[in-house]
């Protein structure tokens, strides 16, 4: 139900709120008045605030009565809150500004009944006291204090200072025995240390300095100490005591600052032998993530003092510091794992190297798949490399071999290189018998093309032939789908002049179900019977094979053939069955058309040559749907439709050439 103003206004009388007034006139005002100016009138027309009079006193009634109103204010601001230590002080600063220093005192004294932890309210009432020159009574509020509260740095320090500024050195040093019998932290120390130190007493600062040590055995202590003992001792005492604080902090002292501040002080004492063993002691126990300063301190320190050799140390370790934390990160980033490697083999000992390279391989990839390996299988071939070119120990790089093959899952995969590469070490140290086992056992574990391949030329390279079709024979019984090893052997033994073994295994190796790459085999065949000049038996293989396949490429060679050996008809004919068979296959029999019309302009006469072209195809373009994968229409794409002589055209394609015969009619005429 729409409600309408009328009962809308009798509402708003009902609930007494009043009408909003309704804009008539909503376009922009011919004055416009900013911000800036509101503002500006604002403060124009603010009210001036309404202070009160000042009051002037002058009859000692009227102070009393004045005291007493004021008074009765602060007691009952207290009465209220009492636990509020702000009224306190106040009454207490009121009352000292009247001269009552008696009132004042007992302010101080009942708030301190209130709350005795208020640091505030002691610093407050002592200063009060110091103010008036009320010596003694100050001295008894911050002996209350520190009696009361002893752990508060703060009263000890003022309490001191106190005594100190009126000249009474043994009072105050006896104030800083106190303090000192509370273990205060190091800055009170070095507080009493430096009180020491203006009354001149350098053996008393010492021995401050020892208790302090004692107290706060840390680095920060040790240091002060140490810089104390550099300014007003001796080189020997300063010397010991950097070596004290190692002895004693033993663990603890493995911070960077303590060895740099140590070394700097050898290094001011022209001792630079002993800074450059500081610093590589550090380098050596400060783990390399706390100790980026120390590095950056070195690196200078060699820079100002050390040799070629020196520098290359200071770089050789900083780059070996990025190493390891680049590995604490990832441990399997092997690329990191070979700058290492390659770091160390270059500027360290054979130890040294061998420690990293055994690290590096102790990380494993994350799963037995062969990418992961690739990378890491390296690091084995790097290491047996180093062990045998750098370090010449053998039997050690025969040992990596053996426990790098052990390593690998071969039921999964495996790497050909380290078998080649093992069995090529045996040879290189003239152990014939050994690489022939390091090839038996690949061959067992994991039969792979390039292990026999490796192991024939092996044998071949010795003059081992009966060795080599032993191998072939065990690579075709392993796998005898592979075309390389049949045409492999069939070229060993056509190599040693046995035709009729080679052309026994060429027949059995065509009669074969299943091949990876059979026209490999077909054209090595073929070719070893072309050879022979054995043209026949070629041809019978042509023939053969085109009853396995019709593929353009096998009648294209075949008639190739036939026209080699000077059969142009025979191989004008193979074209012309060829086109008659791929009637099915158009862009293989575009292929063998533009093949065959070559062919005719290098062999035939212009007859022959009009007879092919006549077979060539018409290139129409047309179009044909796109779909999605859910099967919907995505558009429409252009493709090209070869049409061949005496095939069947579409209606639309007999008006377009008629169009064209009428069109070519017309211009003739």
């Amino acid at each position: 139900m729409a409600v309408t103003e009328e009962d809308e206004n009798q509402m708003r009388k009902r609930m007494n709120t009043p009408r909003s007034a309704r804009v008539k006139n909503r376009s922009a005002a011919p004055i416009q008045i900013t911000a800036e100016q509101l503002l500006k009138e604002a403060q124009q027309y603010q009210e001036t605030e309404i202070k009160p009079p000042k009051q002037r006193i002058t009859d000692p009634d009227e102070l009393e009565d004045y005291r007493f109103r004021k008074r009765k204010q602060f007691e009952d601001l207290i009465r209220r809150n009492r636990g509020n230590m702000t009224n306190w002080l106040k009454y207490a600063s009121w009352e000292e500004s009247q001269t009552a220093f008696a009132r004042a005192r007992s302010v101080f004294e009942r708030a301190i009944d209130v709350d005795y932890r208020s640091v505030i309210l002691w610093l407050k009432y002592a200063e009060m006291e110091m103010k008036n020159k009320n010596v003694n009574a100050a001295r008894n509020v911050w002996d209350r204090a520190v009696a009361y509260l002893p752990r508060v740095d703060q009263l000890w320090l003022k309490y001191s200072y106190m005594e100190d500024i009126m000249g009474n050195y043994p009072g105050a040093r006896q104030i800083f025995e106190r303090w000192m019998s509370w273990e205060p932290n190091e800055s009170a120390w070095q507080t009493y240390i430096r009180f020491e130190m203006r009354c001149g007493e350098i053996e008393r600062a010492r021995a401050l300095h020892e208790r302090m040590v004692q107290v706060h055995p840390t680095v920060s202590a040790w240091l002060k100490r140490a810089r104390f003992e550099s300014k007003f001792g001796s080189v020997d005492s300063t010397r010991s005591v950097y070596q004290d604080a190692i002895e004693i902090l033993a663990e603890e002292a493995n911070d960077e600052k303590l060895f740099i501040s140590f070394a700097k002080f050898e290094e001011r004492c022209k001792e630079t032998e002993r800074a450059r063993a500081i610093y590589k002691y550090a380098l050596d126990h400060i783990p390399k993530k706390e100790a980026q300063e120390l590095y950056k301190t070195w690196i200078s320190f060699e820079k100002k003092n050390g040799d070629r050799e020196g520098i290359e140390d200071v770089i050789i370790g900083k780059r070996r510091f990025q190493y390891e934390e680049e590995l604490k990160k990832a441990p399997q980033n092997y690329d990191t794992w070979f700058d290492y490697c390659r770091l160390e083999e270059t500027y360290s000992e054979p130890e040294r190297v061998r420690e990293i390279y055994e690290r590096a391989i102790a990380n494993l990839p994350p799963s037995e798949e062969k990418r992961y390996w690739r990378r890491y299988i390296y690091l084995w071939i790097n290491y047996a490399l180093y062990e045998e070119l750098e370090a010449k120990d053998f039997d050690r790089t025969r040992a990596i071999f053996k426990e790098c093959i052990a390593r690998v899952p071969h039921k999964k995969f495996t790497f050909a290189k380290i078998w080649n590469m093992y069995a090529h070490f045996e040879i290189r140290r003239k152990n014939l018998k050994e690489a022939r086992l390091v090839y038996g056992h690949a061959i067992g574990a994991a039969p792979r093309d390039s292990i026999f391949k490796a192991y024939i030329q092996l044998e071949l390279q010795i003059g081992e032939v009966q060795r080599c079709r032993q191998i072939y024979e065990r690579w075709l019984e392993v796998n005898p789908y592979k075309c390389d090893a049949w045409v492999g052997f069939a070229q060993l033994e056509n190599d040693l002049g046995n035709l009729e073994r080679a052309r026994a295994i060429y027949d059995l190796a065509v009669q074969q179900d299943q091949l990876d790459f059979p026209e490999i085999l077909w054209k090595s065949f073929i070719d070893f019977e072309i050879e022979l000049e054995e043209y026949d038996r070629a041809k019978d293989l042509y023939v053969a094979l085109l009853e396995r396949t019709q593929h353009v490429k096998v009648y294209i060679s075949f008639a190739q053939f036939e026209a080699s050996i000077g059969k142009i008809e025979d191989a004008r004919k193979i074209y012309s069955d060829a086109y008659d068979h791929l009637k099915e296959n158009k862009p293989e029999r575009v292929i063998l058309v533009e093949s065959w019309r070559d062919w005719e302009k290098e062999n035939g006469d212009e007859t022959a040559i009009a007879n092919v072209e006549k077979k060539i195809p018409r290139k129409v373009i047309k179009t044909r749907p796109i779909q999605n994968e859910d099967g919907t229409e995505a558009g429409r794409e252009e493709y090209y439709e070869y049409i061949f002589p005496g095939e069947d055209v579409l209606p639309s394609m007999k008006i377009l050439e008629k169009a064209k015969a009428w069109k070519k009619a017309n211009a003739e005429a």
